[in-house]
């Protein structure tokens, strides 16, 4: 081999390495791209939740204080325990009212649905009905017109058998 040859295929292999560490690159370039979307990704969720987790805490401060003012009330509460006491009775009294007066109203709501069915099975009963009515009527006025039509044609025959 010459030394031509040699450098062409010399050439040809650093050509093919070059190509090789070209496409490596650019392959690490795209995974370097991708994490870093997903760094900006995490990032951004780092951030809504960080934002998420102050709210909570807000929220978190806020209960707490409403625990001490209830606590506080119950407190109070139980130095007016007879007042509460009462006032409980009627609470629970109110709620038996109500679920009374639920109870009626459901079962009021299902009557009104059952009548309302029985009503629209009625007013289509009415309906066939008085189609079947006018229909018989129909008939009815058809009959009458042929019975005086024959009754027409008999008295015309029986003139004509008496001038016989």
């Amino acid at each position: 081999m010459s030394m031509m040859d040699k450098l062409k295929e010399r050439i040809s292999t650093l050509r093919l390495e070059a190509e090789s560490a070209q496409d490596k690159a650019d392959e690490a370039l795209s995974r370097v791209k991708g994490l870093e979307q997903d760094l900006l990704s995490k990032e951004q969720e780092i951030t809504s939740l960080s934002h998420k987790n102050t709210l909570l805490e807000e929220e978190v401060e806020k209960l707490e204080k409403q625990l001490a003012e209830a606590k506080a009330a119950a407190e109070d509460g139980a130095a007016h325990g007879t007042a509460n006491e009462s006032l409980t009775r009627k609470i629970s009294q109110l709620e038996e009212e109500l679920e009374v007066a639920d109870k009626n109203l459901r079962e009021t709501t299902e009557k009104l649905r059952v009548t309302d069915v029985k009503a629209e099975q009625y007013e289509r009963k009415v309906s066939s009905l008085e189609a079947e009515c006018e229909s018989w009527e129909k008939k009815y006025e058809e009959m009458s017109a042929k019975y005086n039509e024959a009754k027409t044609e008999l008295e015309e025959i029986n003139k004509q058998l008496e001038s016989f």
